[in-house]
């Protein structure tokens, strides 16, 4: 079953396409990661989902709505965004910023209730920070400030969350934290994770479903075992890849690389 349809969906910026004539289906229940070079249209991509850009032309279904027929506050409740680079205010709380994903749910008079509490709470347990809801954010290491707005996204209680490049200058300790949070809030909850990523080997091997995209346009999709290929990577990102396979057989792994002149600039 799908939870995000896509269908010749073209957006453009200024004039110039980024995304042209794509059709996508995002499975329900499932991690799906979407790679791709600088400039590829992948941040386009989600932010099209999230109506934060209109697209020139096409559909997107959400859980089999088309967006353009949903209020834009109540598409908040169908899925929850996490941009790239999201700044907090200071001073803030883990549980304050985590508070402001009930925000779509919450009437124009009064605050929150019980029922907003105890997701509050859920969400904060979930992401591992319970010890730190009363700490500001901007005391927290790289990886808790990301499961804090992990946990705020979790609040608005979605279906689905998508997130762009969460784990942008984290080091390898930090995104595997990152990381792992969403494959077990995935496999727990049932809940469908979509992922702008660049590091490939993380992809492969978070990935239940990745997805390849180069000038807007789809390459590849699928298993990483199945589709991330010398060609495919080749295609994507114009490089000579040496991979194997990871030790338990399940995804694979790029040892090395090298730019192939000219390739990556097609």
């Amino acid at each position: 079953m799908e939870a995000i349809s896509i269908k010749n969906l073209s957006v453009s910026y200024e004039n110039n396409i980024i995304i042209e004539n794509m059709n996508l289906s995002i499975p329900k229940g499932e991690v799906s990661i979407i790679i791709g070079a600088n400039g590829c249209g992948k941040s386009t991509l989600l932010k099209t989902i999230a109506r934060i850009n209109k697209p020139r032309s096409g559909n997107i279904l959400i859980n089999g709505k088309d967006i353009k027929k949903i209020k834009e506050k109540s598409i908040a409740k169908e899925v929850a965004f996490l941009p790239q680079g999201p700044v907090c205010p200071s001073g803030i709380t883990v549980r304050e910023l985590v508070a402001y994903g009930r925000f779509p749910h919450q009437k124009m008079i009064g605050g929150l209730n019980s029922h907003d509490k105890e997701v509050i709470d859920w969400a904060i347990e979930e992401t591992g920070l319970l010890e730190f809801a009363d700490r500001e954010v901007e005391n927290l290491s790289g990886g808790q400030r990301q499961r804090a707005w992990i946990a705020m996204t979790l609040a608005q209680e979605t279906d689905i969350i998508m997130l762009d490049e969460p784990t942008t200058y984290l080091d390898m300790s930090y995104q595997l934290e990152v990381l792992e949070v969403l494959k077990k809030l995935n496999k727990e909850k049932k809940i469908t994770v979509v992922i702008v990523l660049h590091e490939l080997n993380n992809a492969c091997r978070f990935a239940d479903n990745i997805i390849g995209l180069k000038k807007g346009k789809v390459i590849c999709q699928g298993k990483p075992i199945d589709v991330i290929t010398k060609c495919t990577l080749k295609e994507i990102y114009g490089v000579e890849a040496n991979l194997q396979r990871s030790e338990n057989g399940e995804y694979p792994i790029c040892m090395e690389y090298e730019l192939l002149r000219g390739e990556h600039e097609k």
